[in-house]
């Protein structure tokens, strides 16, 4: 797949710079794949577009505190992952051409560069910086936990699962829901630079699932898989996967889902992994149709935006 198939022209004004008063007040673009019909919806509606025996699964990882401001040189550190024990973690640290090994940056000590802007570093204590939003979103957020999923509970990422912002509590009382785990890299996030889609990395992402959930969701009818991470869950676990460990597992278009049958997501950036994923459940040229149309009807992109059902 030629990275110029990934790209599409969005107008700045569609990316969304604040999440709405109520989180399922979101639109919702409802695409079904049979008939290619497609319907404009509200979040809220979502229960009355799915079978009744339709499994929803989410992803419960929670965001970190991961961003922590430096001085000396003026920069920051974001925390990525959890290495070891005494405190040990991988991160990214900025201006990297100005920092040391061995040099202590407030709570954090570089301990060696990885490259491309990754140190292995030892940070005092837990985490306890900001919240970090996607360099997009500009405007300061009033309330980090909108950051956050109803259902965070697995603290571990540094990024949220943003389909799953829509959801409140009031709607997660209306569905059938299981919950897995994986916590959310950057790497995930990183745009694709190689010419040609496969000779991209993707580098492998912590997940855990209980062994009763995932029973459930291999043996039901229909399952709706709740944002991109989740749906590299559930179809790592379809491969034979272990029920915890790590997964690389890279969609492209040609994959075939074993056990996605819905997926629910936002609208991702041009040139991103997520929406070569959406392209390989979608088909390339109906993705790129659905986003045209989307933007045509002035609907708000990115991680505080509106979100798209693919039946």
């Amino acid at each position: 797949m030629k990275l110029s198939e990934l790209d599409y022209a969005l107008p700045h004004e569609l990316i969304a710079q604040h999440p709405l008063e109520r989180r399922d007040e979101s639109r919702l673009l409802v695409y079904d794949r049979a008939s290619r019909a497609v319907r404009h919806r509200l979040f809220s509606e979502l229960p009355d577009e799915l079978a009744s025996d339709e499994l929803v699964v989410v992803n419960d990882t929670r965001v970190l505190a991961a961003r922590i401001r430096i001085e000396r040189p003026r920069g920051e550190v974001l925390l990525l992952e959890r290495t070891g024990e005494d405190g040990l973690w991988e991160g990214l640290a900025r201006p990297t051409k100005r920092l040391r090994p061995g040099r202590r940056y407030g709570p954090v000590e570089l301990l060696e560069h990885l490259g491309e802007g990754r140190w292995l570093l030892r940070l005092d204590g837990e985490p306890d910086g900001e919240v970090p939003l996607p360099p997009y979103i500009t405007e300061p957020l009033a309330d980090p936990e909108r950051y956050q999923t109803v259902y965070a509970e697995a603290e571990g990422s540094a990024a949220a699962p943003t389909a799953g912002l829509h959801f409140t509590p009031e709607l997660l009382a209306r569905l059938d829901v299981e919950r897995v785990t994986l916590h959310v890299g950057l790497d995930t996030f990183r745009p694709v630079v190689a010419e040609e889609l496969e000779r991209h990395e993707l580098h492998s992402e912590r997940y855990e699932v209980a062994a009763g959930t995932w029973e459930r969701i291999r043996n039901a009818p229909r399952v709706l898989s709740v944002g991109t991470t989740t749906v590299r869950v559930l179809e790592s676990l379809a491969r034979g996967a272990p029920l915890a460990g790590r997964t690389d597992l890279f969609v492209t278009p040609g994959f075939e889902f074993r056990r996605v049958d819905s997926l629910l997501t936002n609208f991702h950036l041009p040139r991103s992994t997520l929406l070569a994923l959406v392209m390989a459940f979608c088909g390339v040229e109906e993705t790129r149709r659905l986003y045209r149309l989307a933007i045509e009807e002035r609907y708000r992109f990115y991680s505080f935006g509106d979100a798209m059902l693919i039946r």
